[in-house]
């Protein structure tokens, strides 16, 4: 075989060879009624869920978190709301964000009644200081009922009854949520009266007629008629309740022409014109707690929690209460220079006294009514319930359980717990249905009888006082 031959037959060996390397490389036909197999197509994801956002829920305190003035009247609300605001943030962090709008005290509750009527923005949850506010609010349509929500609720029996009674309207249904009581009481320096406070009106003018000459006075009281009268549900009040007197006929008519309490009235005149009282207890602002923090009067009767106001305090023997706080006040009763005790009364009745509630109510109109029923559940637990009776409830408290907690076994405490079960409380306003009028109208008419002519006929003047209000009724 020749060259050109055998180079011919290799040429065509290598092109067989690539032939066939091709078309191992191709892949195999499919039948045409089978198409390829596609690949599998991955699930779709899952939007990813953002985190809940958390809600407002508004409050309005007469206390303001933000005010960390020391010698602030309401200092010790002040630092509760401060400590326990991010206690709450932290206990429903991603649910509720607790802001609270502080509001004058004097003035929240016209706010919150035009608030509501007019359509505007209202809190979740209102502190209500007193239980006459409770009664405007019912009046006006301004909170919601709360009676099945309450009676649900793991704290329900544990209530005071007297405390839930307070809570409710003319209807019977429950408005707002007790937490706290708080009566009417009389703080007394003890070396003022060595034989302990007066136990008769006539026992009373013999002290007073004794410390007047020694230059003292035997009592200061809110005699002005400042703050929409609010010294009526003070001494008024409690000397008034305690001659047995009343200011309305149970009727929801005011009725103030009594004899009991037109002997009140006259003998309130009296010590007022005797000199027993010094001036200061007319001038408003609170002035007539000097007279007790210097010690030149001998008693001051009124609210339980008017302990954290009255400081700083100069015991007649001259120790120095000065921290400006309210351990003043506790340090001087501890000390025994300060007795808490309950009012005289004329022979064969029993003292009175006022006595009112600090609570919640929730606002027709509230945006987040769930947060606010999160809120009174966090307050009534036995975790956070002591710190609010001491902080903004300044009373004892309404749950039966917290009664016995170690905070309310000190002297303060047990000494207010003597006075009040030895005396007859009960509301001032009884069965009237606007108690913010009625209060002012009868404070002014007082002040009249007993500073301003205490020459007028007292009979004469309540009854002029009475018929301008029942007009109205």
């Amino acid at each position: 075989m020749n060259r050109k031959r055998i180079l011919l037959t290799l040429l065509g060996v290598l092109a067989l060879v690539f032939v066939v390397a091709a078309c191992a490389q191709q892949p195999a036909e499919q039948p045409a009624e089978q198409p390829a197999e596609q690949p599998a197509e991955k699930p779709a994801e899952q939007p990813t869920e953002a985190p809940a956002k958390e809600v407002d829920f508004v409050t309005w305190y007469q206390y303001d978190q933000n005010n960390e003035d020391p010698k602030s009247d309401e200092r010790v609300g002040n630092q509760y709301l401060r400590d326990t605001i991010p206690q709450f943030n932290e206990a429903f962090e991603g649910k509720w964000n607790w802001v609270n709008q502080p509001k004058a005290f004097d003035k929240m509750t016209a706010e919150l009644v035009a608030a509501v009527q007019a359509g505007g923005d209202v809190p979740d949850l209102f502190e209500m200081s007193n239980t006459q506010d409770m009664v405007d609010f019912y009046r006006h349509g301004t909170v919601q009922d709360l009676t099945d929500w309450a009676m649900a609720q793991s704290w329900w029996n544990d209530l005071d009854a007297s405390a839930i009674e307070a809570c409710k309207g003319p209807d019977g249904k429950l408005y707002c949520i007790p937490i706290s009581i708080r009566p009417q009481v009389v703080y007394v320096w003890s070396d003022r009266f060595p034989d302990g406070f007066s136990k008769t009106p006539e026992a009373f003018l013999e002290d007073s007629e004794r410390l007047k000459a020694e230059g003292l006075y035997s009592m200061t009281f809110f005699g002005s008629t400042d703050k929409g009268g609010e010294g009526l549900t003070r001494a008024m009040w409690t000397i008034i309740s305690s001659y047995g007197g009343s200011l309305d006929d149970g009727q929801g008519n005011m009725k103030l022409d009594w004899p009991e309490t037109i002997e009140a009235i006259e003998f309130i005149r009296h010590i007022v014109q005797q000199g027993y009282i010094p001036e200061i207890a007319f001038a408003g602002g609170f002035q007539e707690e000097e007279a007790f923090k210097d010690a030149s009067a001998g008693s001051f009767p009124t609210g339980l929690f008017g302990y954290r106001y009255v400081n700083p305090l100069t015991a007649p023997d001259g120790t120095k209460y000065d921290t400006g706080s309210a351990e003043d006040m506790l340090n001087a009763i501890a000390d025994g220079q300060v007795v808490i005790t309950h009012s005289f009364a004329p022979e064969g009745k029993k003292p009175g006294c006022g006595i009112d509630v600090a609570g919640f109510v929730i606002p027709v109109g509230a945006k987040n009514v769930e947060a606010a029923y999160d809120y009174i559940n966090w307050i009534m637990s036995p975790e956070q319930n002591p710190a609010w009776v001491q902080g903004p409830g300044g009373g004892f408290p309404a749950l039966k359980a917290t009664q016995e907690h170690e905070l309310f076994q000190t002297p303060f405490y047990k000494q207010a717990a003597e006075a009040v079960g030895a005396s007859a409380c009960r509301p001032w306003f009884g069965s009237l249905q606007r108690p913010n009028e009625a209060q002012e109208m009868v404070m002014q008419v007082i002040y009249k009888l007993i500073k301003e002519d205490p020459t007028l006929d007292i009979a004469t003047e309540l009854q002029k006082v009475q018929e301008e209000y029942n007009a109205n009724n």
